[in-house]
């Protein structure tokens, strides 16, 4: 019988784990305290008397009888109907993700496979677009929007979201296809493939995972957005950003934190399960992107 010698504790991996450990204590703080602090009233997460209070829910005993409570919860989902910009969201993220990777795919790989300078000047055209703050470009839009009565609806805001997302999605997925190598288009052709079948049957399931992963970045470009959704869509079609906002009020209108908190919770919990279920072709299509085949 063999034994396997365990590794050395060595000063740089000491120093390496004690690092990624604090960093990790530091990155999941901030959601462990929301998702504690969810469960109290008002009068304990952000009390000014003590930090402790936040923990054993003083005020939180004294007004619902419970250390814990759901009053948020209640209050932003029920009283507050947050499962509308719930689904409003759902919607945009969906036809935003879905038309941005149909159009980067076929555009990134025409111009990795294309043998013309003009390929450059539109990945650097795309470039510069991408680089423009999202409020310039949404301004543009505003007046058209209101002219042609089609300001405030969902799709209008999802052709914006398009428009700001499509070049990141044509920039990476063009990287992608540029690590492919020609000669499989090449081989699949001289066996009797088209150019789109050799792109649909051959080379699109080798470079699967960078879908997925260009896919995962515009699915948050589109959920986690201020900005378009806030100036393009009326308040029956808001999502769940400016509705979260929504509910901490105005210096004109009192809001309640407590349904903010609750909606953030809610908001951030999906996010960690779509990261943990894809996480292998994150890492595969991040790793591809990166190294030369």
């Amino acid at each position: 019988m063999t034994y396997q010698a365990s590794p050395r504790l060595t000063p740089l991996f000491v120093v390496s784990t004690a690092l990624v450990g604090v960093w990790l204590l530091v990155a999941a703080f901030p959601f462990v305290w929301t998702l504690w602090g969810s469960f109290k009233v008002q009068a304990d997460f952000f009390s000014k008397a003590h930090w402790s209070n936040a923990i054993y829910g003083i005020h939180t005993i004294r007004e619902t009888g419970a250390a814990f409570t759901g009053a948020g919860y209640h209050g932003a989902w029920v009283q507050e109907e947050f499962y509308r910009p719930v689904i409003n969201t759902s919607i945009v993220v969906f036809f935003t993700v879905v038309i941005s990777l149909t159009f980067g795919t076929l555009g990134g790989y025409a111009l990795a496979r294309s043998g013309y300078r003009y390929a450059f000047w539109i990945l650097m055209a795309a470039l510069v677009f991408r680089a423009m703050p999202h409020i310039t470009l949404v301004s543009g839009y505003l007046l058209p929007f209101f002219e042609w009565n089609i300001w405030g609806v969902l799709p209008t805001t999802i052709i914006v979201l398009v428009a700001i997302n499509q070049p990141f999605t044509l920039w990476m997925l063009h990287a992608f296809f540029l690590n492919i190598p020609k000669d499989m288009d090449e081989s699949a052709m001289v066996d009797g493939c088209t150019r789109f079948q050799a792109f649909r049957f051959v080379i699109v399931p080798v470079m699967w995972p960078g879908v997925i992963t260009t896919g995962l970045f515009s699915f948050l470009l589109a959920y986690n957005d201020f900005t378009v959704t806030s100036l393009l869509l009326s308040e029956a079609n808001e999502t769940m950003i400016p509705k979260i906002a929504s509910f901490l009020g105005t210096t004109q209108v009192e809001g309640n934190v407590m349904f903010a908190v609750a909606a953030v919770v809610s908001a951030t919990a999906p996010l960690f399960m779509l990261v943990l279920f894809f996480q292998r072709q994150i890492v595969s299509g991040l790793t591809a992107g990166a190294v030369k085949g």
